[in-house]
């Protein structure tokens, strides 16, 4: 690369940016060679294998999951539905309500952290008000309490309010631990906004509330996204939380409860099993493919500049 000097006219050896270009180049066929590709398929074949041999044992018949592995199905395939019908609808097992109680923990769970959460957020990101940056700092910080220290203190101003027992107990708890994480994504991703949006805005006369309901909540729309799968997916798949305030009654025990206790009293019932932990993972994992791409948006947002 050359400059010409305006003074001399005559052309002089500038900064060469080509050594940067060719590193740039090399690093990204790297990662983008044919072994670095191979390496991915071959760890994501073997993180499938399990939950394809799980699918699998689940339709098979209680003797030949018995007798034999789940690989055999190939050499003398033989499907049965009886699994899923005992496991959702017969039997002691009936999982049917206790999925229906996952569905009415998870969804409040989820709803209730984001309303507060984008709430806080814009209070922390376009707000002024005294202590601002030191109660978002001791927000942020709640993060590293570990969440068994909180159990004991929550299950009993939960006895003493009359909440044991009910879903209000699980939906709080997960709320709580959900809003320092909520806050500090949703505040990265709001302060990315340009600041001339909301200037412009307030020219026109708009208010807070305005402002939040027709600028930041559709700009937010990915984080908000990717928030929702990953709180979605922490509930479904909890069991302490839903253990310690719910018990293990049917009126109110999510689905992860009751699979943890069928490996305890159907320990031999391996088709049984099967086809209760594919049910209860069949509805995340649903979730997650349909809105991974929104969940690494939303992760990343605010984590680089330019």
């Amino acid at each position: 690369m050359t400059v010409l000097d305006k003074d001399t006219g005559t052309k002089t050896p500038g900064p060469d940016i080509a050594p940067a270009s060719s590193a740039a180049a090399a690093a990204k066929r790297r990662l983008s060679s044919p072994w670095a590709s191979f390496a991915a398929i071959v760890i994501a074949v073997l993180w499938t294998i399990p939950t394809f041999g799980l699918l699998l044992s689940s339709f098979r018949p209680e003797s030949d999951v018995k007798r034999t592995g789940w690989w055999t199905i190939f050499s003398s395939p033989t499907f049965t539905l009886e699994n899923y019908g005992e496991v959702l609808f017969g039997g002691s097992a009936n999982l049917s309500s206790y999925f229906v109680n996952s569905l009415i923990i998870t969804i409040p769970s989820v709803l209730i952290p984001i309303v507060l959460a984008t709430l806080a957020a814009y209070s922390f990101a376009w707000m002024k008000f005294p202590f601002r940056d030191t109660l978002f700092v001791a927000v942020f910080a709640l993060q590293i309490v570990p969440l068994q220290v909180t159990l004991i203190p929550l299950l009993e101003l939960y006895v003493g309010g009359g909440l044991n027992g009910t879903f209000w107990t699980v939906w709080i708890s997960h709320s709580i631990f959900a809003l320092p994480l909520a806050i500090y994504l949703l505040h990265n991703s709001m302060r990315e906004i340009p600041a001339e949006l909301v200037e412009a805005a307030r020219v026109d006369g708009a208010g807070h509330v305005r402002i939040f309901t027709r600028i930041m909540l559709p700009l937010m729309k990915p984080a908000i996204a990717a928030f929702s799968v990953f709180q979605f997916l922490w509930v479904w798949n909890d069991l302490l939380v839903a253990l310690t305030f719910s018990g293990g009654t049917q009126d109110v025990a999510p689905l992860t409860v009751r699979v943890a206790e069928l490996s305890g009293t159907r320990g031999t019932d391996w088709h049984l099993l099967a086809a209760g932990a594919f049910v209860s993972i069949v509805v995340p994992l649903t979730v997650f493919l349909f809105g991974q791409r929104y969940f690494v948006r939303g992760l990343l947002a605010g984590s680089v500049k330019g």
